[in-house]
């Protein structure tokens, strides 16, 4: 599910060791890994584990995409395993691209003012006019238009638990009692992102995602959750959240795949330690915040509003923007509850 409004609310190839400092400096969550099962389709090395820690220090984790692990430096400056970038996928530091707007060298930013539909709980053909459209992972991309995957990677969707608790359950975030953490809003658990060795093999996983979203034909990323340090029961800290993003950016850049910052102000000052391009904002004008994506974004901002007055008014202030109206449940038309407006 995405993340509405802030009150619902490895690729080798990084932009360097650069040391977060964050805000928070909650402790991390005890360990409790352990080793990797390997799926049908992927490498299958022999795996060690570091006894201090019960993580894989070695070999090959499970990543849908069978890319090849090897040793990267995690954006906190510690050294941990990844995957190696293939021939011809290289991407650079974030760079100025427009008037306020940052962007990698490779990658496409939305059109400027494109008219918008947010379309995450069902698909539809888009209406006439609009330009940019933001879908599901597992959707298709509209034809022509520029297209925005989204991707739920700081949290599990309810039909991936599996996936996670039998594949992966050392990525899960755990309490004292060992028990998965779990965002009460969505009832969905946190994904452990507090080592730079449970980042690498998330971010093999959903790297592999990503991947995915690029040979659909999508041309740009929406991770969600963000922050979810904030619901972790201080187990997660935002030098968490923000060096987990830097390899999410990496492996984006790696596919010339722009990617976006979902919602979370409180990090936009880190913009480019997290290697983000554009922002997508939900219900910026309900809480006044607007503006603040713009100054750290420029014109690369996407908004989503749920209440028509709070819509209004950022088509009365924002007129250069893009901005849509969307009902809470994104139903297409012809359904109960459907709901969309564009300025």
């Amino acid at each position: 599910m995405t993340r509405r409004s802030q009150v619902w609310s490895l690729s080798a190839l990084l932009f360097g060791a650069c040391t977060g400092s964050g805000s928070d400096d909650s402790s991390g969550a005890p360990a409790t890994d352990t080793e990797a099962t390997t799926e049908p389709g992927t490498a299958s090395d022999a795996t060690t584990t570091d006894p201090s820690t019960g993580v894989p220090t070695s070999g090959a984790t499970d990543d849908p995409t069978g890319a090849t692990a090897s040793t990267t430096a995690d954006p906190t400056g510690q050294t941990v395993t990844g995957t190696t970038d293939e021939p011809g996928t290289s991407t650079g530091p974030t760079s100025e691209t427009t008037d306020g707007t940052t962007g990698a060298a490779q990658v496409e930013l939305p059109p400027p003012d494109g008219e918008f539909d947010y379309q995450l709980g069902e698909s539809y053909d888009p209406p006439m006019g609009v330009t940019i459209v933001s879908r599901d992972r597992n959707a298709a991309p509209a034809p022509g238009l520029y297209n925005i995957c989204y991707v739920n990677g700081f949290q599990v969707q309810p039909d991936e638990e599996d996936f996670w608790l039998d594949d992966h359950p050392d990525l899960v975030l755990r309490d004292g009692m060992g028990n998965p953490v779990i965002d009460q809003d969505w009832d969905e658990m946190l994904l452990d992102t507090s080592t730079p060795e449970k980042r690498a093999a998330l971010a093999e996983i959903v790297g592999g995602w990503i991947a995915a979203c690029g040979a659909d034909g999508f041309d740009a990323i929406e991770i969600d959750n963000l922050d979810s340090y904030s619901r972790s029961k201080k187990l997660l800290t935002q030098d968490d959240a923000v060096a987990y993003m830097a390899l999410l950016s990496a492996a984006a850049h790696a596919e010339n795949l722009a990617i976006a910052q979902k919602n979370s102000t409180e990090l936009l000052d880190r913009r480019d330690e997290m290697g983000t391009d554009f922002a997508v904002a939900e219900e910026c004008n309900t809480y006044e915040e607007c503006g603040d994506y713009i100054a750290a974004y420029g014109d690369a901002v996407l908004m989503i509003e749920y209440v028509e007055a709070d819509f209004t008014t950022g088509c009365e202030q924002y007129p250069q923007m893009s901005i849509v109206l969307r009902d809470l449940d994104l139903v297409a038309p012809g359904s109960p509850g459907y709901l969309r407006e564009a300025c």
